[in-house]
């Protein structure tokens, strides 16, 4: 049967005082204004005691603690890290104590060693694309195929290989590249390789079998290094798919030893929030046992913001 036209009778709602309500939002958590001279503590504390702020600030002293404590900090750096120019940060943060080890992607070891040998890197894919151009500069092809194959021959990952080559070498750049750097300071670097996906791949001197066993090598190099994450940090910035699948395979290994994670804190760092980084890193890895952040923004503004807040913490 068709419903009458009939107005709702409000006459015994019933309400109750404001003050009495349980709010989210209280005037004692709001952001104050910046004051000029206050330098980054005073940023930090201007800001509010709420929503990403509250997790930024909550990031920032689980870092500063893991470093107290001479626990684990182990960075996943996707290779937009590192094309947006912020490997003189990721240097600097390493000379200071808050890098234990350093992991990445095919596409990102290819960046970082461009960046050593010439001091630039990413070309323009749809300007080389056409022309059959694409992915096929002399140099990184061959010296960089070389370098893996070399260096996995003599048993080493691919990050340990990419490093040693580069102290061997010593390119007009290495000081601008976290992979030498990782090597002169014994911070190990992991390369977690897809084949077919990297312009290195596309070149004649690729070898599948070194691709192949220097990344599994680093994979175990990885899990090894998850293990001792207990009381410390994982960051995954800037790789969608690779980084948080590699991660969570590592934590299902260490959980298979019963190794305690316990007071793992996890961060995804990207421009924007996508299913894997969420749920392998963020969600599933501290479920019962840590806590997991998300700060979504540009590389370029938030990496430069967390370390400047790290060094006016660290004191």
């Amino acid at each position: 049967m068709p419903f009458p036209y009939e107005e709702f009778d409000l006459s015994g709602v019933r309400t109750y005082p404001l003050s009495s309500r349980a709010s989210k939002a209280s005037a004692t958590h709001f952001a104050r204004p910046y004051r000029r001279g206050e330098g980054m503590d005073g940023f930090l504390a201007s800001l509010p005691n709420l929503l990403a702020a509250t997790d930024f600030t909550a990031v920032v002293a689980a870092m500063l603690a893991a470093r107290a404590a001479k626990r684990g900090i182990l960075w996943g750096l996707g290779a937009h890290v590192i094309k947006t120019g912020l490997s003189p940060i990721v240097i600097d943060l390493m000379e200071r104590g808050f890098v234990s080890a350093v992991a990445t992607n095919g596409a990102g070891i290819i960046h970082d060693f461009e960046i050593a040998l010439c001091g630039a890197t990413s070309e323009d894919v749809d300007g080389a694309l056409g022309p059959g151009r694409f992915g096929m500069a002399d140099e990184t092809g061959r010296l960089l195929n070389s370098a893996i194959t070399d260096g996995v021959a003599a048993g080493l990952g691919i990050g340990q290989a990419v490093g040693r080559r580069l102290q061997d070498t010593n390119p007009p750049h290495a000081s601008l590249s976290i992979v030498a750097a990782a090597a002169r300071l014994e911070i190990p670097v992991t390369v977690h390789v897809a084949l077919g996906t990297d312009i290195i791949h596309m070149h004649p001197d690729a070898s599948g079998p070194a691709l192949g066993e220097g990344s599994l090598r680093d994979f175990r190099y990885f899990a090894a290094h998850v293990t001792r994450l207990g009381g410390g940090v994982y960051l995954n910035c800037g790789s969608a798919v690779v980084l948080p699948e590699v991660f969570l395979k590592a934590v299902a290994l260490a959980r298979n030893l019963a190794v305690s994670l316990e007071g793992l804190t996890t961060v995804n760092l990207d421009f924007t929030r996508l299913y894997r980084p969420q749920t392998n890193v963020v969600t599933r890895p501290v479920a019962g046992i840590g806590k997991g952040y998300s700060l979504v923004g540009h590389h370029e503004l938030m990496i430069p913001l967390l370390a400047a807040a790290l060094i006016e913490g660290a004191g």
